[in-house]
């Protein structure tokens, strides 16, 4: 699939699902997590490594069509990407993805993450995708 393509389909996925905010970018090159919503990020294009987790987190690979869902509060930071990166994002309705570098900055960060209900559907296979079943035996 041409990448132009994967980026729209990312894009009508995440709505067709109800999630909101969609925007096309990158990942920021700094330590950072969101205390207002759950983020879905669709790899259109290129690839990332990805720091999740904080300072300390692990580093994975995410490579073109690959998904990611990153729960409120999961600390990410791009660590290395090619020139063409291309990332598709989305939050769940009434969520946006405000951008917080540290706990100290953000003293009730953690009644925020613990108010944010869980996603009603999938960011791509809506009420009926593996969302769910993979974040219930997580969390």
């Amino acid at each position: 699939e041409e990448p132009e393509n994967r980026a729209e389909a990312f894009k009508t996925r995440f709505r067709e699902s109800g999630w909101q905010g969609v925007w096309e970018n990158g990942i920021y090159d700094f330590h950072h997590f969101h205390t207002k919503g759950h983020e879905a990020l669709g790899i259109a294009k290129g690839h990332v490594r990805v720091l999740l987790g904080g300072e300390t987190g692990k580093t994975v690979k995410l490579n073109a069509g690959d998904l990611a869902i990153l729960p409120a509060g999961t600390g990410h930071r791009n660590v290395g990407a090619s020139g063409d990166l291309t990332v598709i994002s989305a939050y769940p309705p009434g969520q946006s993805g405000d951008i917080c570098r540290s706990v100290q900055d953000v003293p009730d960060a953690k009644e925020r993450i613990a108010a944010l209900p869980l996603p009603e559907t999938d960011p791509f296979f809506g009420r009926s995708g593996p969302l769910f079943s993979v974040w219930l035996k997580t969390f």
